[in-house]
């Protein structure tokens, strides 16, 4: 062999090895593995990147996790589905999966509230607990499963503010009447309270409030609500939202899609899911301080529920869920779950989370006002 022939095929040699080298440097899990694409609309737009943003960080990880292989294109509210119909959508089968909040679809059975959350009930921590340790995300699967889909919990904006308001609201008197977008149970608790609630989705909330349609408004926090401009047109920021100590988001996947994935890939999507919870709830803990010194900087004014609000909020969320609860079974199974987990957390948060948070907290507030 003459020297020319000799380097050709040492190079060709070379070139085979390493592609071999590649291969096995691969799981063989990876591949062997078909490629899927899947469809995710949501509820929320682009502009909310948190939510929104969840989303998108949830499509990467699974890409990630299967060697890009099993990609998800999220799709913002509207592109292809209306924001409040992202449900229908997966059950049908017109997408594979959806990102959303169940309380958005009470209208269809109010147990999809307690998915989300519920007024009066559980901080993000507490959800989490009832939802893995306390059967809670089995109840919602039993429901979901009805409108043949499985869900997993991706999400968490934490405890929420109270929202914005047009005008002061001091007694329980000035709730009737009021034009309020509200999600959930909360909108009925607000109706039953003489208010009128509205369901609106988030990228129409400003125009809603400009024009006066509604008058007060709440979505989640400082970060997105800046972000949706709500201050512009309602100076009056409200806490605490007693309707949301916090506000779960899902994953709702066709039950058949889920079914048939390899089951390597229904483990990247499970711990995917999982994965954007902790990023969605760290990322608004960490962004809403800030936005909030923004937002009282351009002129928002900082409100306190009354006590009497709260009051009167309290019994008449106790008197609706004891009324749904005495008509519609599933309702009251998985009220009754709820019911008994949060006697045992708050038990147990009184004993030692919140005595903690108050001397802190009121220990931080003394020394911010002794640097003024």
């Amino acid at each position: 062999m003459d020297r020319r022939r000799f380097v050709t095929a040492s190079a060709l040699g070379t070139a085979a090895l390493g592609a071999a080298a590649t291969m096995l440097a691969k799981p063989a899990v990876a591949q062997s593995m078909p490629e899927v694409k899947w469809r995710m609309p949501s509820s929320f737009p682009k502009s909310l990147t948190t939510l929104f943003g969840g989303a998108e960080y949830l499509a990467a990880r699974v890409a990630a996790l299967t060697d890009g292989k099993f990609k998800i294109t999220p799709f913002a509210a509207g592109e292809i589905v209306p924001p409040l119909q992202v449900l229908d959508a997966v059950q049908n089968g017109t997408v594979e999966m959806g990102q959303t909040a169940p309380y958005y679809y009470v209208g269809k059975d109010p147990t999809f509230a307690f998915g989300t959350t519920v007024p009066f009930g559980f901080n993000a921590r507490q959800q989490q607990a009832w939802m893995l340790h306390g059967g809670g995300l089995d109840l919602m699967n039993e429901l979901f499963k009805e409108y043949n889909i499985i869900g997993r919990f991706s999400g968490n904006t934490g405890t929420q503010m109270g929202g914005w308001f047009r005008k002061e609201i001091k007694t329980a008197e000035d709730i009737k009447g009021l034009k309020f977008r509200i999600a959930g149970l909360a909108g009925t608790v607000i109706a039953r309270m003489g208010g009128v609630p509205q369901q609106i989705g988030g990228g129409d909330l400003y125009p809603a409030l400009e024009k006066g349609t509604i008058d007060a408004a709440e979505w989640v926090g400082p970060f997105d609500d800046e972000k949706l401009g709500l201050n512009k047109v309602a100076k009056y920021y409200y806490y605490p939202g007693w309707w949301e100590g916090n506000a779960m988001l899902w994953s709702l996947i066709n039950l058949d899609k889920y079914k048939e994935l390899p089951p390597a890939y229904q483990a990247a999507l499970d711990a995917a899911c999982a994965e954007t919870n902790t990023w969605m709830q760290a990322k608004y803990d960490a962004e809403n301080p800030a936005a909030l010194r923004r937002l009282v900087a351009n002129g928002a004014e900082l409100r306190v529920f009354s006590n009497e609000i709260m009051q009167a909020a309290y019994k008449a969320t106790f008197e609706v869920f004891e009324e749904l609860a005495g008509k519609n079974p599933k309702f009251k199974k998985v009220y009754e779950s709820w019911k008994a987990f949060r006697e045992d957390e708050f038990l147990w948060f009184r004993v030692a989370e919140n005595p903690y948070e108050n001397f802190v907290y009121r220990q931080s507030a003394a020394e911010a006002r002794a640097k003024q």
